[in-house]
C-alpha cells in the first residue's frame, strides 16, 4: 500500500513537471523539444492515471494523486526558474543624470540604451537594459549596488530585431 502511494506521488510529480517544461518550451518556440517532452509526459500521465483508476476503492490513492500533482507544480516551477530560458529587459530610472552607471553596466556586458527624461522632481536618467534571464538577479543586484534608490521594472521580450547585442544573445 505504501509503495502504491509513493509510486502515484512520484508519477504525478514527474508528469506535472514535464507538463510545465513542455508548456515552457512551447512558449519559447522550442517546438521539437516540446514535442519530445510531450511524448514522455503523456506516457507518464497514462501510467499514473491507470494506477489510480484501477484502485478507486482506496481514497488515499486519489489523495496521493492530488498531492503528487501539487508537488509537481512546485518542482516544475523550480525547474523553470533554474533553466531561466530567454531574456529580460529592465527599464531603470535613476535620479542621478550622470551616465557613469551606463558605462559600468556596459563594462559588465549588458546592452544599455539610455536617455534623459523629465520626472516630477526634475531630470532623470532612464535606461533599457537587456540581459539573459539567468542573469536577472545579478543585474538587479548590480544596479542596486550602484544606485540603491533606482526604480526598476522588468519584463520579458518576445522578439528581437536589430541591435548590436542580438547576435551575441542567440
Amino acid at each position: 500500500m505504501i509503495s502504491m502511494i509513493v509510486t502515484i506521488i512520484a508519477i504525478n510529480l514527474v508528469y506535472v513537471s514535464l507538463f510545465t517544461l513542455r508548456v515552457l518550451f512551447t512558449f519559447k518556440g522550442l517546438r521539437i523539444i516540446a514535442s519530445a517532452v510531450s511524448m514522455v509526459e503523456v506516457f507518464v500521465y497514462l501510467m499514473g492515471l491507470t494506477l489510480v483508476l484501477d484502485n478507486l476503492d482506496n481514497p488515499i490513492n486519489i489523495a496521493a494523486y492530488c498531492f503528487g500533482w501539487g508537488l509537481g507544480v512546485y518542482v516544475g516551477s523550480k525547474i523553470e526558474k533554474k533553466l531561466a530560458l530567454g531574456y529580460t529587459v529592465f527599464e531603470v530610472v535613476v535620479n542621478d543624470t550622470d551616465m557613469a552607471i551606463c558605462r559600468l553596466l556596459r563594462e559588465k556586458n549588458y546592452g544599455v540604451t539610455s536617455w534623459l527624461a523629465d520626472g516630477r522632481d526634475g531630470k532623470r536618467l532612464v535606461m533599457k537594459v537587456l540581459a539573459k534571464r539567468k542573469d536577472e538577479q545579478k543585474l538587479r543586484n548590480t544596479i542596486l549596488e550602484i544606485e540603491p534608490k533606482a526604480f526598476i521594472i522588468s519584463y520579458e521580450p518576445t522578439t528581437f530585431n536589430g541591435g548590436f547585442l542580438v547576435k551575441h544573445l542567440r
